[in-house]
């Protein structure tokens, strides 16, 4: 079976990762790379025999391609992967998917009409460690959930053009929403910026899923440590990722309350503290980013929907700018619509500019465009 012949678009921190496990994929053959700056464009592309590196969108696109993978900053990511949708390709997209939702839902509309696969990176997915937390959490190992508590935090990277939340938060929502399977019913985030104007360095999200659960979320550039946690808290045991911990990423607490009642007179609640073994499961370290690049693979040849598909990710960036909308207000609680998004009468409408007036749907006249972008 002939291999997919894949090119990356971005150079910068994420782009020569996806090189390097394209490369070492049995099922794609990496053929080029794409980025605005000469200097990253060749340290990565003089690793590989053969690579074709090139400065412009339309150049990759000329190497006869079957996908290409975007590595690129979040404000170009709707003109780079509609070119890309528009020029036949299937797309693999960074997260998160868009900078708006109308954008997101403008890439699933024209992915859907193109019969090509959109896929977002949310690696964490493709973790063996989060697939084991599914398993557990679905089980019912835990009870009924009590709260997630994330924490996301590090020294940088500073992004341009988004915030904290929009760099971060996406992790640990994807996460969420592949382990919970629940939309929260409402918003609210709060934080500040001490570095670039507008954009917030330092952020706590807390959502409200109703039937008593709630999730946190911290998430900040400033701390002078790095943490990746994550809490699940349940009715009968609570579980903890540490994605630092390569050891043992994951570990089950069998500790809590019980809670009864006292005598009926009384009324009195009593609560009663369980403290028991403590185990953690063997998880294989395995590469996600590996998991994800062969995914998009199979998916491709078996015209499958990913696991991380456009409507995941359209999920994600509904929260997102809620949480935005919430920062703005100074924690105000925003309502999450929980309903699927109804596609529009002519989604690309609204967020496309003047190619809109040529012939058939979704038909470009601006091929030439946003290669300054590429970063």
């Amino acid at each position: 079976m002939n291999r997919l012949r894949v090119g990356v678009i971005g150079a910068g921190y994420w782009g020569p990762n996806l090189v390097r496990n394209f490369a070492s994929c049995p099922q794609t053959e990496i053929c080029g790379v794409c980025d605005a700056d000469p200097v990253r464009l060749q340290s990565v592309a003089r690793r590989y025999s053969g690579l074709n590196a090139v400065t412009s969108i339309e150049e990759l696109l000329d190497l006869s391609l079957d996908a290409v993978a975007i590595a690129t900053p979040v404000s170009t990511h709707f003109s780079i992967a509609k070119e890309c949708l528009e020029a036949g390709v299937h797309v693999l997209i960074e997260k998160p998917l868009a900078a708006s939702a109308a954008e997101a839902l403008a890439l699933i509309e024209l992915a859907t009409h193109q019969g090509r696969v959109l896929m977002v990176d949310h690696t964490y997915l493709f973790s063996n460690a989060v697939r084991h937390i599914e398993k557990v959490v679905a089980s019912g190992e835990l009870g009924e959930l009590y709260y997630v508590d994330g924490i996301r935090i590090n020294l940088g990277l500073f992004q341009h053009d988004i915030n904290v939340v929009w760099d971060l938060a996406p992790h640990d929502l994807s996460i969420m929403d592949y382990v919970i399977k629940k939309s929260p019913r409402s918003i609210s985030s709060w934080g500040c910026s001490h570095t670039i104007d507008n954009h917030e360095d330092i952020a706590y999200v807390n959502l409200d899923y109703s039937d008593q659960f709630i999730a946190n979320l911290h998430v900040n550039w400033l701390s002078p440590v790095k943490v990746r946690q994550i809490i699940f808290a349940g009715t009968r045991r609570s579980l903890i990722f540490n994605e630092l911990n390569s050891t043992e990423p994951i570990k089950i607490y069998d500790r809590g309350i019980e809670i009864g009642h006292g005598l009926d007179d009384r009324q009195k609640v009593m609560v009663n503290y369980r403290s028991g073994a403590i185990s953690s499961p063997h998880i294989d370290q395995g590469e996600p980013l590996q998991a994800v690049v062969s995914h998009f693979a199979d998916c491709i040849r078996e015209s499958r929907i990913p696991i991380s598909d456009g409507q995941l990710g359209l999920r994600v960036v509904r929260l997102i700018e809620a949480a935005n909308r919430s920062l703005k207000a100074r924690g105000g609680r925003v309502a999450c619509s929980t309903a699927n998004p109804q596609p529009l009468v002519n989604p690309m409408k609204s967020v496309l500019s003047d190619d809109m007036t040529a012939p058939g749907p979704y038909r470009s006249t601006l091929m030439k465009q946003k290669t300054s972008a590429i970063q």
